[in-house]
């Protein structure tokens, strides 16, 4: 998937999580979501091509130097007897299940230790994330949210209450990536370790009419309208506003 399909999607799976985690208001429902969507581009970070690797410059690239060469090390000591002969070090790792629930992790127990600050160094760092895949639009929005926020809400106080949940919003993010990834034709060793048809880095994929090529026509003109849609519906309170904007002209006409 293009990097800003896998920021979409991100962004509605975790609109869609949010009020299961108890992120009841807008606030906490969209930083939550942005936190996804950010992550969401996060596994791509083992490859130098990559906009998270070369986000924040040499920091960004020395994590994917580091990822790069433990995902091929990993890879050489446990490849099944049908794995393929290839280096392990794009597309491994940080593509699977494990890796998703160590960021996540990470990000809670970071979060508990260092409270809201670290709350929104995470959230930032996605926004960024995210902008550097949807355009630079975003940063202004989410400023524009941010001021909002602080003049609407208490920010500190909002934020904190994500503490701890912070890290479910990151692994879902790569739980996304991952399962998109799955649809392409390259596929996804998301169940790393667990040996299928004698791999251990077996690719999940769905069979082959229902696969799509990065960056081609299934994706540009089904995937990403369906989850532009999605992006806006599922905005806390915008499917009720987007139906009584549309009722009442027609409420109107029948009186």
């Amino acid at each position: 998937m293009m990097g800003s399909t896998h920021a979409l999607t991100g962004w509605c799976a975790g609109l869609a999580l949010a009020p299961a985690i108890g992120a009841g208001s807008v606030h906490q429902a969209l930083a939550f979501a942005a936190t996804t969507a950010g992550f969401a581009l996060l596994p791509d970070l083992d490859h130098p091509g990559a906009r998270a690797s070369k986000l924040l410059g040499p920091i960004t690239g020395m994590v994917c130097w580091l990822l790069r060469h433990a995902s091929a090390g990993l890879y050489a000591v446990t490849k099944g007897p049908r794995d393929e002969r290839r280096r392990g070090s794009h597309r491994h790792l940080s593509h699977t299940l494990l890796f998703a629930l160590g960021a996540g992790a990470a990000t809670t127990a970071g979060t508990r230790a260092g409270g809201w600050y670290v709350v929104a160094a995470v959230v930032l760092f996605a926004l960024l994330l995210a902008a550097d895949a949807l355009g630079d639009w975003l940063l202004l929005v989410a400023g524009g949210g941010v001021a909002w926020w602080a003049l609407t809400a208490s920010a500190a106080a909002e934020l904190s209450q994500l503490t701890g949940w912070l890290g479910i919003a990151v692994a879902a993010g790569c739980v996304t990536h991952c399962l998109g990834d799955a649809l392409t034709e390259a596929g996804c060793p998301f169940l790393f370790p667990v040996p299928i048809a004698g791999e251990t880095w077996y690719e999940l994929r769905p069979p082959g009419f229902l696969r799509f090529r990065t960056g081609k026509g299934v994706e540009k003109f089904l995937i990403v309208p369906v989850f532009t849609v999605l992006a806006v519906v599922l905005v806390p309170g915008a499917w009720s506003g987007l139906v009584g904007l549309f009722a009442e002209p027609v409420v109107a006409a029948v009186r």
